[in-house]
């Protein structure tokens, strides 16, 4: 920051206006709570739609909204023209009315997963619902990690009785005051303070987390540590990656630090993670590739991995985020996200050969034998997590790359002319990659594995992708056929619906969701992972993953995700709200102070 005296806010948003009649009361208030869009901005292409030539417009929700009626010309990705051949795919009517029976099932879904967390593990950490018992992150005990992570989901779906005993807990029960070591996580519960007009219970408690949060960034370059002792306050590296840190760990607190700093004029929570930033900024690599692991002694890349999943991926969403999140106005994050999409075009985009899946690959350092020389070799694999792309493209390319006389305009769905060159080639590219990751969940129980390998063009096999030394059914399976109910999928069909209008992906959503039940669910209480998507019947697994917590109890995020696919589009928009990447809504908002300029 340029001036440390400056203060990032005069004042709260404006409000503005409440959102439909057919929504939950307490989600009624998400608009209330919720900037206004900046007259001009980009981000109005959700509100105000301008009409083009050629194409009939019509008006829904009091006037307040245009869509296409007949999006004949909608910009279809040209890599993929078989699909957009598909009977019924060239053309259909935009309707964002909310499928009150579909988000009720979701509804349902989740309260079935949360009563059991309340029945069994109230203020656990951690939910297995197969022995019915709760466990904590330490010896020392939890923090309530289930809890703090469920309370806006339980705001936005209108959960007032579920919601108020979660928030008795938070005022009578949660301590942070944990003489253990924790993984530098977000003050995730700025998103129930947002989202529950402004509760100060909420603000209090992230103000006291971000604070013993704050000496993770006590290194020689300022990049974070990956673990903080909590009632200590002091941080540590990662035990089995001394002097490392992930550059996902290092870029997934700016998003609630950055807000934080905002509400409370403290500098200091946005200067730490700005830092952050850049020091990444200047230690890229040319072409703009980012390996998966920094050296925080010295602020350097290291020789690792370069992909978009594990250990990286929300450096890669957070680019985007950030400059949405301050209204678009800290263009050093615009240059940063260009910059890196360009190289993951550049580098690690790929097309099959048979079904023409647009998928990512890896590249992996290998150490010549006998000789100091390191090689890179290509990978085609893909984890589930880089699922988050495919939206977070389209996003993109409707926002940071619409043409100058469309910003603030676009349409939905979008017409060619209002995106840039850019634009229409990362629309196209987040398209397909939805279409490869719904493709991956075209297994026996319908359900996405982790992991998977795309072949080779001399390969033999049914289809383009497989799972690599996948076993029989009732052999142990391999850690990549599993599902451990990942939001990614989801969280881009949420995207794309709300920019496209297109049914597909409500349907693909529902698909999802009723795979889930189908073989995720534990009667009892909570919904289990499955060990082997291609074996029915399914064996479960009793284990949570230490990211998951309540992904594995409620799938929170992934819900979260499905309520608001079949929710209308009031409720959270995008040009008011992003969202951080374990699914929490932050408002957009503008600052006073100088940012973003390093």
């Amino acid at each position: 920051m340029s001036d440390a005296g400056s203060t990032l806010r005069n004042r709260k948003p404006a409000t503005s206006e409440s959102a439909q009649d057919d929504t939950p009361d307490v989600a009624k208030k998400l608009a209330a709570v919720a900037p206004k869009p900046e007259s001009g901005s980009f981000l109005s292409f959700l509100f105000l739609v301008f009409g083009v030539v050629s194409l009939t417009a019509f008006a829904v929700a009091a006037g307040r909204y245009l869509y296409y009626q007949n999006p004949a010309d909608y910009f279809w990705p040209k890599p993929r023209e078989p699909w957009a051949a598909v009977p019924g795919e060239a053309e259909w009517v935009v309707d964002f009315a909310a499928d009150l029976e579909k988000r009720n099932a979701v509804v349902a879904a989740f309260k079935h997963a949360w009563s059991a967390y309340e029945r069994d593990a109230m203020g656990d950490d951690e939910y297995h619902p197969i022995a019915r018992k709760g466990t904590n992150l330490t010896e020392a005990g939890g923090i309530g990690y289930t809890v703090i992570d469920s309370i806006d989901t339980m705001l936005i779906m209108g959960l007032t009785d579920e919601y108020d005993r979660a928030r008795h807990w938070v005022e009578n029960s949660m301590s942070f005051d944990r003489d253990a070591d924790f993984n530098t996580f977000e003050a995730r519960l700025l998103s129930a303070y947002e989202l529950s007009d402004g509760d100060e219970l909420f603000l209090a408690r992230a103000v006291d987390l971000a604070d013993r949060m704050l000496p993770v960034f006590d290194t020689p370059s300022g990049l974070p540590y990956s673990r903080v002792n909590l009632a200590t306050r002091v941080g540590s590296p990662d035990p089995d990656h001394r002097g490392l840190v992930s550059t996902a760990e290092a870029a997934t607190l700016q998003l609630e630090f950055r807000y934080l700093g905002y509400l409370t004029d403290n500098l200091d929570y946005w200067d730490k993670v700005e830092n952050v930033m850049k020091v990444i900024s200047q230690a890229r690599l040319p072409k703009g590739l980012t390996p998966i692991f920094m050296n925080f002694e010295v602020g350097k890349f290291i020789t690792s991995e370069i992909r978009l999943g594990s250990r990286a991926d929300s450096y890669f969403e957070y680019l985007l985020k950030q400059y949405l999140q301050t209204g678009s106005v800290e263009t050093n994050y615009r240059l940063m996200y260009d910059d890196a999409m360009q190289a993951i075009h550049d580098n690690l985009i790929e097309v099959s050969k048979r079904q023409k899946l647009t998928y990512t690959v890896e590249i992996h350092p290998r150490r010549q034998m006998a000789s100091p020389e390191m090689s890179w070799v290509r990978t085609l694999k893909q984890d589930h997590l880089v699922c988050f792309l495919g939206g977070s493209l389209m996003l993109g390319a409707t926002t940071a790359h619409a043409r100058p006389s469309a910003a603030g305009s676009v349409s939905i769905p979008p017409n060619e002319s209002q995106l840039s060159p850019v634009g229409q080639r990362d629309w196209t590219t987040g398209a397909n990659l939805i279409e490869t990751c719904v493709d991956t969940y075209r297994t026996a129980t319908g359900l996405s594995p982790e992991i998977v390998h795309f072949r080779e063009g001399i390969d033999s096999g049914k289809g383009d992708w497989y799972i690599k030394d996948a076993k029989p059914p009732g052999e142990p399976p391999v850690y990549d056929a599993r599902y451990i109910l990942r939001p990614e999928t989801v969280e881009s069909l949420f995207i794309a619906w709300r920019l496209t209008g297109h049914p597909k992906y409500r349907r693909y959503g529902w698909e999802i969701f009723q795979a889930i039940e189908t073989h995720c669910r534990v009667p009892g209480g909570g919904y289990a992972s499955v060990l082997n998507v291609e074996e029915v019947p399914v064996t479960w697994e009793d284990k949570m993953e230490t990211f998951l917590m309540m992904a594995d109890v409620t799938q929170s995020e992934t819900l979260k995700y499905l309520y608001l696919l079949f929710s209308d589009e009031t409720v959270l928009p995008l040009d008011q709200y992003v969202f951080n990447t374990e699914a929490h809504p932050l408002p957009i908002f503008r600052p006073t102070a100088r940012a973003g300029h390093f």
